[in-house]
């Protein structure tokens, strides 16, 4: 409607074409000849419904009335529900942050000790032609493109010419789940096709962490502490029987430890008082290995808009050998020139590759992660056990937990705590409304099903109870309680007009079945997406959704049944106490 003055510009003018009116008069005739019977199907199904839904009702009244007169085989079988939630949750594997296809994973790549640079190289080569070979498409199904560094491990935060690291780059998780190639596939793909084709190395591949930050790759990672008066041999020895006892147990797998101890070393004997004979100080004999053996950072330059680093070093042809190191000269404290043979005398040793420290004591990491079918929980609980039965025979060696797994065993039973909290502050709450101590009960007492249905969903789905399920059980706390409120909340005002405990709790249920069905399915249904979720992060979403919804459907069935129940037995304790309370009044039989 245009009021007057009003116009519309030109420009927003639209032209309705002949077609287009064609279909709305067309779609206005269906509809008028559709309404009638649509209407009459939907109100038979809506009339057959509400009459099933009326008998389901009546029945389940009946029921409730039955169970009012057995409250006390109702109260023991309660008891017996109550002792199974605590053997459930005994029998439950746990877990901490499920882990994920985030696109990436990671391999490490060891040869045989003092293998040279240019050896890893070729085999990092090797590697990355196996895992993605762009001419001959022959690489591994899902992998997009890799980086590969030689020399280092990212596992150990190391440098050695036997070590390598490389990323493997998957491609978008909507084109690999078509195809079924998850990481886990990829990473045991590449696994078997490395060791078949190249079998000079020792590779592991490992999935991304949980938690960015906290580790370089997915799994668990304990450290073999010595303590004592031990050898590195004897702390390889250790590393080795806790990664062989932990590789045939099913219960672990992958397990590995970079440490070794017997690397070819080259022993640099310093005569120092022949030093000081012939003026050399040792402040410049170290400069002259360090130069240039190890290489030493000088300054930084600007050139063509870029900062250029200055490092020097011996070039490589005149440090490959142990004669080339001897042919090293220092200026000593009269200008001249004294070669390091005369000073030193060199002779082959063997040590460890790298020494790590972990609270200041030499130790070995040995990586791994839970074997199939095993959690996270039940897979530290083995190696604690593994490790405390090998190193009991070393003098002096403790094994540490540490990174996600030893958050994993600080946090322990925190969320449950926060359980307990929340069902406090949720009876405080009712009480307060009540006015009432022993009221709330018949709220509360409902909640411990949703933690017994919860826990049978996650174990018949095969999950554990880790970080996301007890959110999930924080969650239930509120709907179990609020379908617990609907009922209470009636029959109390039932019991405040003057009906008797049993008239007011069937009362109550009669009227108030049919909201809590509908908002408690309307809940159930909504989760559903969660427990049944794919894709990226869908290991998440789903052990939230499949405790949520095992939870709420259990306690809707129990808490339909036991909320009456529970009411009623309080209601009767409640009326007997205050009659013993109140004085009779005189001549009142």
């Amino acid at each position: 409607v245009l009021h007057s003055g009003e116009h519309i510009p030109a420009s927003e003018l639209t032209i309705a074409w002949p077609w287009q009116v064609a279909a709305l008069v067309l779609g206005g005739v269906i509809g008028w000849l559709l309404a009638k019977p649509l209407n009459r199907v939907l109100g038979w199904s809506f009339w057959k419904f509400n009459l099933g839904f009326d008998a389901a009702k009546a029945w389940y009244v009946r029921a409730v009335g039955k169970s009012l007169r057995m409250s006390g085989l109702v109260l023991v079988g309660y008891g017996g529900l109550l002792v199974l939630t605590y053997f459930g949750f005994i029998g439950t594997p746990t877990g901490f942050i499920p882990m994920q296809d985030k696109g990436y994973l990671l391999v490490n790549v060891q040869l045989p000790d003092a293998a040279s640079i240019e050896r890893t190289q070729k085999a990092m080569i090797a590697i990355e032609k196996i895992a993605k070979d762009d001419k001959n498409k022959t690489g591994i199904p899902g992998v997009k493109h890799t980086v590969a560094i030689a020399g280092q491990s990212i596992l150990l935060n190391a440098n050695a010419p036997n070590f390598g690291a490389m990323y493997l780059m998957l491609d978008d998780f909507h084109e690999r789940a078509a195809k079924g190639l998850t990481s886990d596939v990829i990473a045991a793909r590449l696994e078997d096709e490395v060791r078949k084709r190249v079998p000079e190395a020792s590779v592991h591949v490992f999935g991304a962490p949980p938690v960015e930050g906290l580790g370089t790759a997915g799994g668990f990672k304990i450290i073999i502490e010595s303590r004592g008066e031990n050898t590195p041999q004897d702390l390889q020895r250790a590393a080795q029987e806790v990664v062989t006892a932990g590789n045939s147990n099913p219960g672990l797998q992958g397990l590995f430890s970079s440490f070794r101890a017997d690397t070819p070393w080259l022993n640099l004997d310093i005569d120092r008082d022949q030093a000081e004979s012939m003026g050399v100080s040792m402040s410049e004999l170290f400069n002259t290995l360090q130069v240039n053996i190890g290489s030493l950072y000088i300054n930084d330059f600007n050139k063509f808009g870029r900062t250029w680093q200055v490092n020097v070093q011996a070039d490589q042809k005149y440090r490959r050998s142990v004669s080339d190191l001897k042919q090293l000269k220092m200026r000593n404290s009269s200008g001249g020139m004294v070669p390091l043979a005369a000073v030193s005398t060199a002779r082959n040793t063997s040590g460890p590759v790298v020494i790590e420290r972990y609270n200041m004591y030499a130790s070995a990491a040995v990586n791994g992660v839970p074997g199939e079918g095993t959690s996270s929980g039940q897979a530290l609980s083995i190696m604690e056990q593994i490790s405390a039965s090998k190193l009991s025979g070393f003098n002096a060696m403790k094994a540490e937990w540490t990174e996600l797994a030893l958050l994993q065993l600080q946090t322990g039973n925190t969320a449950m705590y926060v359980f307990v909290l929340a069902v406090t502050l949720v009876f405080l709450v009712l009480a307060a409304q009540y006015e009432s101590w022993s009221l709330p009960l018949a709220v509360i007492l409902v909640v411990p099903m949703c933690l017994l249905c919860s826990l049978v969903g996650v174990n018949l789905m095969r999950m554990d109870v880790n970080i996301f399920t007890q959110i999930g059980f924080i969650v239930l706390v509120g709907l179990a309680s609020k379908n617990a409120i609907l009922i209470v909340e009636f029959a109390r005002q039932q019991s405040q007009e003057g009906h008797a405990p049993d008239a007011a709790t069937l009362a109550a249920c009669d009227l108030r079945l049919r909201p809590i069905i509908m908002t408690s399915f309307a809940f159930i249904l909504g989760v559903v997406p969660l427990a049944i979720s794919v894709g990226a992060g869908a290991e998440m979403r789903r052990t939230l959704g499949a405790a949520v919804f095992s939870g709420m459907l259990g306690v809707t069935l129990f808490g339909i049944f036991l909320t009456p129940v529970f009411y009623f037995v309080i209601q009767k304790f409640a009326e007997r106490r205050l009659k013993k309370t109140i004085p009779k009044i005189e001549g009142e039989p």
